[in-house]
């Protein structure tokens, strides 16, 4: 099978363990690219990924970033899905009225809310090289519904057990609406139920590509992966994946922070 197309994604499957491409990588996706396009897919907002895309000097190809919910060619969205703003107002109360204190992220395109500068906001700050705008969550829903604006997603960070009880109350009333799951015991990332990876990577082969997912090639680690892995011609799995993603990858590579993505790439392109 001849390949067309390679989409990955990014955090724990492309970077180091200091967070950032290593120069195996970066000679290996550059040399891919003379081959055929790649693809980068992650629950990151655009902003927190086109530094890598520079790096791998893939800058002017497409990024899928939200899980699936906001689609860029030329920096422009093709397709756009976002949380309805009620549902938000909703999960905002939840965890105001229960003194939850859970920190909760919003994101709209290259817009990034905190409700305040704390552990989670530096730390995701860190992590994605980008920085918030301190706003509290009611002051960014109010500034939202004048711009006719709503989230693409909504990431709730805090103590584990507090985490648990948002995800119960949003298995309770918005399992028929929402996309949730979490990235680590403290993270819980929200997104509308209509987009996932692999619906996204259709919409982008059969719009703007004219591929089929038999055509391509798709490296993963987590839960919001296993659709995608599983969905396409070749679905590659890092080692430190979760099992869910093994199961329905065509092969496992090595683990993400040490070059698994690139590994595989240059064993299935000679290089």
């Amino acid at each position: 099978m001849e390949y067309k197309i390679v989409f990955s994604d990014i955090d724990g499957t492309l970077l180091n363990k200091e967070r950032e491409l290593s120069p195996f990588t970066i000679k290996i996706i550059k040399e891919v690219k003379k081959q055929l396009p790649i693809v980068l897919i992650s629950a990151r907002m655009p902003q927190a990924m086109h530094h890598l895309q520079e790096q791998l000097d893939i800058r002017e190809l497409p990024i899928i970033a939200y899980n699936g919910g906001l689609i860029l060619v030329n920096d422009k969205p093709i397709n756009s899905v976002e949380i309805p703003l009620d549902t938000l107002k909703k999960i905002h109360n939840f965890n105001s009225k229960n003194k939850l204190d859970l920190h909760l992220s919003l994101y709209y395109h290259d817009e990034w809310y905190v409700p305040e500068f704390d552990f989670w906001a530096e730390r995701e700050e860190n992590n994605t090289k980008i920085s918030p705008q301190v706003k509290p969550n009611a002051e960014v829903i109010e500034k939202w519904t004048s711009e006719s604006k709503a989230p693409h997603k909504i990431m709730a960070m805090g103590d584990e057990e507090k985490i648990d009880q948002l995800s119960d109350f949003l298995k309770n009333n918005f399992s028929e609406e929402l996309n949730f799951y979490r990235s680590n015991k403290n993270y819980l990332e929200i997104a509308d139920k209509k987009i996932s990876k692999f619906s996204a990577i259709q919409h982008l082969l059969e719009n703007h590509y004219k591929l089929t997912t038999e055509d391509t090639i798709a490296f993963g680690d987590n839960y919001n992966d296993v659709e995608m892995v599983g969905g396409v011609g070749m679905g590659i799995a890092v080692s430190n994946a979760r099992q869910e993603v093994k199961d329905v990858a065509t092969q496992v590579t090595g683990h993400g922070k040490e070059d698994g993505v690139a590994q595989s790439l240059q064993k299935l392109f000679s290089l």
